[in-house]
């Protein structure tokens, strides 16, 4: 019996399917269940690219990654109950990094809500702390309104995720009496007052120990070419957040490096000793600053950000300047600092301090192997990453030439995104090389996305180190509990290798760091996807670290005489 819909009078599920389409959604991720099923339905009738991940919240992470890679909304669908709460880590990190996505998710119908039904849970009440907005959709004829608000807020300001809740029947009530859809413009972020960029540029020319510190809301603001522009011609030493990695070339002269937790001692040095901070979509958040009582002292801020409630929310800024940061930074590129012995001190800084990868033994040295990577990768490589001792290697040692290739779960901390967020990625940019960087630790809380990688043939190349350890809870444990090691033995690890071909992907073990070119070589050489599992000292720790409430000037090392020199700076600072 032929049960087709595609002559039946159009329903909620079929507008909604044709908005999406005119709203230049492509791809979308999700998984089905019974109250999303009407618009499942509608999707075999559309053009839209549907992803059957395998666990929901892979739904929410390769979104994620999605719109972080390509700037665009990233779309993810799951059905009532623990689909909708399956995606609630997907959502939280995307509000965290401020990404763009519409959520969609199935609800029992509206006669059934608030009865405790099969699979009905309140994902309008328990997502409204990680959303910009939430709709729960009572009427059909609340649709067009709702989809054209969902995409505007989504994309418009600080970008950020929002949700919309569609009961069953709502799906399946007539549409056809409403309008097709059509996008709602986008309000453009004012430009910066005159009087606050006048007050920053007078500020700029006195500065005798100027810093520029740049993060994520470069990116945001499609500002990268403005913000190097901005740094060429003011000649200001910069420093740049987790998030802000690659707004300038890693061999730009002027760049110091990241800032920060496991920021370089280059950058720290040079924000402690700061008279005048120029931050740039950035927003103090304490892996970047350290004790915030104690961050740089001695400076001045001009605050920029398309964020009003960012500034000075945790650091006064003298100047703020709120407005498009696009528009502030063009207008900021005049002004030339007059800083040559500084700007000196700091470059001969970077040279001293630059991270040695000589380590001794025949192990592989992780930060070694990552900037090989980096050296061999295309240029236009996306690497994701996920969280722990390997993702503050990939930011120490990799190199990115724009922040969209650079994927890290930044404020949330999320184990398990590298993966679907890799996946959004190749999607996003089918083109490109896109790498994800792993440990073993993060890599199993995700790792049923293989056979999503495996099934839509995406050439995802994976690095996965593997220390037996989850390393970074063992390397705090290890300097600041006594060596009291609790739960991070991961020695039970499956045969990754044999796991990956189970999945029918490629795969190859290393061990020997005599092992690593032709490692990288076959990973980059092979057609579709691999995995290239690479054994790495248990013990190995990342270099340098500020420790917990600490100032960004107590740097701890493995070489005691950075450490020493760090602290003798900062010692000199007047008073």
């Amino acid at each position: 019996m032929n049960t087709s819909t595609h002559d039946a009078p159009r329903n909620g599920a079929r507008w909604l399917t044709q908005a999406l389409e005119a709203e230049g959604v492509q791809t979308l991720f999700g998984y089905p269940g019974g109250t999303i099923m009407p618009f499942y339905d509608a999707l075999v009738d559309s053009s839209l690219k549907h992803i059957l991940v395998r666990h929901e919240q892979g739904a929410a992470l390769a979104a994620n990654g999605y719109a972080r890679a390509s700037g665009k909304v990233g779309v993810c669908v799951a059905t009532s109950g623990p689909g909708a709460s399956n995606l609630v880590t997907g959502i939280a990190d995307a509000m965290l990094d401020s990404v763009p996505m519409v959520c969609l998710t199935g609800q029992v119908g509206t006669p059934l809500l608030g009865t405790d039904a099969f699979q009905e849970l309140d994902v309008f009440g328990m997502t409204m702390p990680i959303v910009k907005h939430s709709w729960l959709v009572r009427s059909v004829d609340e649709l067009p309104h709702v989809v054209a608000e969902a995409f505007r807020l989504a994309r418009e300001g600080r970008p950020g995720p929002v949700l919309i809740d569609l009961p069953k029947n709502v799906q399946l009530a007539d549409a056809s009496h409403l309008p097709d859809h059509v996008p709602a413009a986008v309000e453009p972020v004012p430009a910066p007052a005159a009087e606050r960029l006048a007050e920053a540029l007078a500020a700029i020319a006195q500065a005798e120990k100027p810093v520029i510190y740049g993060g994520g809301g470069i990116a945001l603001a499609d500002a990268v070419e403005d913000f190097r522009q901005f740094v060429e011609a003011s000649g200001i030493p910069t420093v740049l957040t987790l998030r802000g990695l690659g707004a300038l070339p890693a061999n730009h002269p002027q760049y110091l490096g990241m800032l920060g937790m496991h920021g370089t001692r280059a950058a720290n040095m040079a924000v402690q000793e700061s008279d005048l901070l120029v931050v740039v979509g950035a927003r103090f958040d304490d892996r970047a600053t350290g004790k915030l009582a104690e961050f740089a002292p001695f400076a001045r801020v001009i605050h920029l950000d398309a964020d009003v409630y960012e500034i000075s929310k945790l650091r006064g800024a003298d100047i703020p300047v709120p407005g498009n940061v696009r528009d502030g930074l063009r207008a900021l590129a005049g002004e030339r600092a007059h800083c040559n012995a500084w700007r000196a001190r700091c470059a001969a800084n970077r040279e001293k301090f630059t991270a040695r990868y000589d380590a001794p033994g025949e192990q592989i040295y992780a930060p070694r192997l990552l900037k090989r990577l980096s050296e061999v990768a295309p240029p236009d490589t996306v690497i994701a990453c996920d969280v722990g001792q390997h993702q503050m290697w990939v930011a120490q040692h990799c190199r990115f030439n724009d922040p969209r290739n650079h994927l890290t779960s930044g404020a949330l901390g999320t184990m398990g995104f590298g993966l679907p967020a890799a996946m959004g990625a190749q999607f996003a940019c089918p083109d490109r090389t896109v790498v994800l960087v792993s440990g073993d630790g993060s890599f199993m809380m995700n790792v049923q996305e293989l056979v999503t990688i495996a099934r839509c043939k995406l050439p995802i190349k994976i690095v996965l180190l593997d220390n037996s350890s989850l390393g970074m809870v063992r390397q705090w444990q290890e300097l600041f509990h006594a060596e009291r090691y609790s739960e991070i033995d991961l020695s039970d690890n499956p045969d990754f290798v044999a796991l990956a071909q189970v999945f029918g992907i490629q795969a190859r073990r290393i061990i020997h760091r005599n092992d690593v070119e032709d490692g990288l070589a076959e990973l980059f050489d092979a057609p579709g996807p691999m995995l290239l599992h690479v054994a790495i000292d248990a013990r190995a720790n990342v270099w340098p670290l500020v420790p917990p409430n600490n100032a960004n000037s107590t740097m701890l090392d493995s070489n005691p005489a950075h450490a020493k020199a760090t602290q003798e700076s900062s010692n000199a600072i007047p008073a």
